[in-house]
């Protein structure tokens, strides 16, 4: 099992950045991919943006590619979500996984506990 921590979360005005992290323990070995997601409320959980642990290789949703940036840093165990050019509508709590490279939520089998984004326009 793999135990995610995300952090940097916060309020924002729009056009505004933000970057948040997430911190792996555990059997991080296991999981191909780390993957960003988030869910506003009354709607599904959607995928955002990922990125394997080897060889760095990132895929990103359409409504984020050019503003948001994922990284990893493989000495730490991190994974980074840097957004740039921040929209009302990209509110919602966030969520880190870990799982195959997938856009699809139930090929994440670990989840980290969220941290909310709020855009104010």
């Amino acid at each position: 099992q793999v135990q995610l921590v995300e952090s940097g979360g916060g309020l924002v005005q729009a056009g505004g950045s933000l970057r948040l992290s997430c911190a792996a323990s555990g059997r991080t070995f296991s999981s191909y991919a780390m993957g960003w997601f988030r869910q506003a409320p009354a709607k599904e959980r959607e995928f955002v943006a990922a990125v394997t642990w080897r060889a760095g290789s990132t895929y990103y949703a359409d409504s984020v590619k050019g503003r948001f940036t994922i990284s990893r840093d493989n000495a730490k165990n991190t994974v980074y979500l840097q957004m740039n050019s921040l929209q009302p509508e990209d509110t919602a709590v966030y969520y880190c996984a870990a799982g195959l490279l997938s856009s699809h939520v139930s090929d994440f089998g670990s989840w980290g506990q969220g941290t909310q984004v709020t855009v104010s326009s």
